[in-house]
């Protein structure tokens, strides 16, 4: 099964077996991120709070990126990562 749209690609993720490691998670949530809200413009976490700095910080990294380009990378992503965990 191969996704070919955001919501395809989304859907997909939820047919994972196992769990991608931290660094697939960022990527997938930063490129969903920018693919659906555009650039982060959020105030950054504070405190202790590790894993939403780290989702923040992810997020920002790819400021600029368009909207098209980020789904596409988002899409091409999951495929690639559901031939790992599927």
């Amino acid at each position: 099964m191969e996704a070919n749209t955001l919501e395809s690609a989304v859907a997909l993720t939820k047919k994972f077996t196992s769990k991608p490691s931290n660094e697939e998670l960022l990527k997938l949530y930063s490129l969903y991120k920018q693919a659906t809200e555009g650039d982060n413009n959020e105030e950054r976490p504070g405190g202790f709070d590790f894993v939403a700095a780290a989702k923040y910080n992810s997020w920002l990294a790819i400021k600029g990126k368009s909207k098209e380009n980020a789904s596409s990378e988002y899409i091409n992503l999951v495929n690639h990562l559901a031939t790992k965990y599927m």
